[in-house]
């Protein structure tokens, strides 16, 4: 018997909940025996629901609107063909799509029939789908035409897989996802599904090290996202928009399960090339968007059009994947009048601190725990509790009652969940501050917090700072190596569109650093750069500055565009 009547009561509970007390207070996870979140709650729900599931739109002036129970049955024929192909439970599917209206259906499809799922970039190049397909045991590839290139082009690879499939296109070699329609909106399963079964297998963004392979099974994703529902404040019948690319935690997170857990309708916008904020913004008008999710990366970009000019029907906003800078929360608000609520959790769990709705918002602040999760600021070194105000490790407690909504374990590298799970915890490899309020304050990832003359300096603080001036449209902090002081703050600048690096507005960056900075942690070295180096999902390569700062000082050179204090010692008297 399936778990649906104990999943349907605890999201009916964060659906209804008067306030985030009550929430945090009697919310508990539902602890299902068998679970499949596709056949056990999405089928059921398609019935009664006549809204549309996915509105997809595109620049070419497309428009598609699948309701419900087409989806329904589309995924039915997907899990069809997937079986007469000899795919079943425990078959891993790698999924190279980007936003369109069968990446759905083989979401759906695929977890019906009970093969995980692999959803990967539509950025890799071929050397990065082999390295998916070796290391994931990837038995199917379901993806468009330019990626399908890429994967004849993945080395031996390609040879492990057990089929190919192709959307929209023919291809020698490949079999025509067309093939789907011929087969029955009917499906029945033949399996039992359990909440410790694999559904999903990310493989990290890979800022500081070689991409992990990280699992989630048919309980930690499908339920754990409930918290992620609550604390978009998604209500039956909205239309929800989740700026984020497929192949990302993020995208599955709001796209798709905080979505359909609420029976929202997901608004899916599948630009061609460069995101483009102006377009995005006047696609969230158009469309009367009432929920919206972004990263900083995104809401950094929208800020550079007119947000003033806009008629927004929007009722939520939030942020999550990096940090949010204060500074973008107050223009938002100045210029539309809501408020960015932030959300903070991994590739590795779902939704675990936020600001939550009806909570207020402390710029700056990441939030507080999640319902369901027990979250504490720990010594990284010896694991006990941190003084209240003092820094310390983000820590999920995991005994002697664990969360759904954080994964089982990496299964590359095995020796990395040595790392992470440690006693009664699991390690997030973030730093924060917990205050006696309960709300948590971001430092750093542990990799990124470094010292200048014995004092502990993370660079998120210093970046948000840099971010309030009208220069700056991104910054970077990192160490630079320093004889007297061991390191020194160097800070990487992206200028807005109408700036150009120059010693002039070098000088005045330094004149707003020593004005607004303790000396200690004020960057003594600027670098204009005209882009940071990212990840493919966007979050910025700190690793690849450090090691690059790190060769320029030993070489005793100095790049173009970067300008030390030094230099302004008479204008900044010295």
């Amino acid at each position: 018997m399936s778990g649906t009547r104990e999943f349907l009561e605890a999201r009916d509970f964060l659906l209804t909940v008067q306030n985030y007390e009550e929430a945090k207070r009697d919310f508990k996870w539902p602890r299902l025996k068998e679970f499949n979140w596709a056949l056990d709650y999405f089928d059921i729900m398609a019935e009664e629901r006549t809204d549309p599931a996915v509105i997809f739109v595109d620049d070419e002036g497309a428009e598609e609107k699948l309701s419900f129970q087409r989806l329904r049955e589309r995924s039915n024929q997907v899990a069809n063909f997937l079986k007469s192909i000899g795919l079943g439970k425990g078959d891993r599917i790698l999924l190279l799509l980007p936003n369109r209206i069968e990446l759905f259906e083989v979401f759906l499809g695929a977890m019906k029939v009970g093969c995980p799922i692999i959803p990967a970039s539509t950025l890799l190049m071929s050397g990065d789908i082999e390295d998916r397909i070796i290391r994931g045991k990837i038995k199917c590839v379901i993806s468009d035409r330019q990626l399908a290139e890429r994967v004849e082009q993945a080395g031996g690879a390609e040879k492990l897989l057990k089929s190919k499939i192709i959307v929209e296109d023919l291809l020698e070699g490949w079999l025509s996802y067309s093939e789907t329609g011929a087969f029955s909106s009917a499906f029945t399963s033949d399996q039992r599904f359990f909440p410790e079964d694999e559904l999903l297998i990310y493989f990290t963004s890979g800022t500081t090290a070689k991409p992990k392979l990280v699992l989630h099974t048919h309980s930690s994703y499908p339920v754990g996202h409930l918290t992620t529902m609550y604390w978009i404040g998604l209500k039956p019948g909205d239309l929800h928009y989740n700026i984020s690319a497929p192949g990302w935690a993020k995208h599955a997170w709001s796209t798709i399960f905080a979505a359909w857990n609420a029976e929202a309708t997901t608004f899916v916008y599948g630009y061609a090339g460069k995101f483009d904020p102006k377009k995005t913004l006047e696609k969230i008008e158009e469309y009367e968007i009432q929920t919206l999710c972004a990263p900083p990366t995104v809401w950094r970009l929208l800020l550079l059009e007119n947000l003033k000019k806009y008629n927004f029907a929007l009722r939520e906003v939030v942020s999550a994947g990096e940090p949010l800078n204060p500074e973008i929360i107050e223009r938002v608000k100045e210029d539309t009048g809501i408020t960015i609520r932030e959300g903070y959790g991994q590739t590795e769990t779902t939704l675990q601190i936020g600001t939550f709705p009806g909570v207020e918002v402390k710029a700056g602040s990441m939030g507080v725990e999640a319902p369901g999760f027990n979250i504490a600021i720990i010594d990284y070194d010896n694991h006990k509790l941190a003084p209240e105000g003092k820094e310390g490790a983000i820590a999920i407690k995991v005994k002697p009652e664990r969360p759904v909504g954080l994964m089982t374990h990496y299964i590359d590298p095995r020796e990395k969940n040595l790392e992470v799970f440690v006693e009664d915890w699991y390690l997030t490899g973030d730093l924060a501050i917990k205050d006696k309020n309960g709300y948590f304050w971001f430092i750093g990832r542990v990799d990124d917090v470094f010292k200048s003359s014995d004092y502990r300096i993370g660079p998120f603080e210093i970046e948000s700072e840099l971010l309030t001036h009208n220069l700056v449209a991104e910054s970077a902090v990192v160490a630079s190596p320093d004889e007297l002081r061991g390191f020194v703050p160097k800070a990487f600048i992206t200028l807005k569109p109408s700036f150009s690096p120059s010693r002039k507005n070098a000088l005045e960056l330094f004149k707003f650093i020593r004005s607004r900075m303790a000396p200690y942690k004020r960057p003594r070295i600027i670098e204009f750069t005209p882009e940071l180096p990212k990840t493919v999902s966007g979050k910025i390569r700190r690793t690849e500055l450090r090691n690059y700062e790190t060769e320029l000082r030993s070489k005793k050179t100095r790049a173009s565009n970067e300008y030390f204090e030094g230099d302004f010692a008479q204008e900044l008297k010295m």
